[in-house]
């Protein structure tokens, strides 16, 4: 069964960089904010897994998950505002 989760895990991690890499950067902004809110997602999920987790492992991993989670939605907030107040400057220059 670990076998099997890790090699999902692995093709993931690697459909996931592909697809990243391919995204032109017109859409990066818009991916940003899909990506923000996948992330509210696993938030919730570690939140879970930390609460009632099957064990000390269980429970830690959460925790990981959590703060890893929680840094990738506040990182993807700032980037996402720094984006959008580039596009409001351009705009009140003219």
């Amino acid at each position: 069964m670990l076998l099997l989760l890790l090699t999902i895990f692995l093709l993931a991690i690697f459909v996931g960089f592909e697809l990243i890499t391919k995204v032109p950067p017109t859409l990066h902004t818009p991916l940003m904010s899909g990506a923000n809110a996948i992330s509210g997602i696993t938030v919730v999920g570690a939140l879970a897994c930390a609460r009632i987790g099957f064990g000390p492992e269980a429970q830690w991993l959460g925790v990981a998950a959590l703060v890893l989670a929680t840094i990738n939605v506040v990182g993807g907030f700032l980037v996402t505002d720094r984006m959008l107040k580039m596009f409001v400057g351009k705009k009140r220059k003219r």
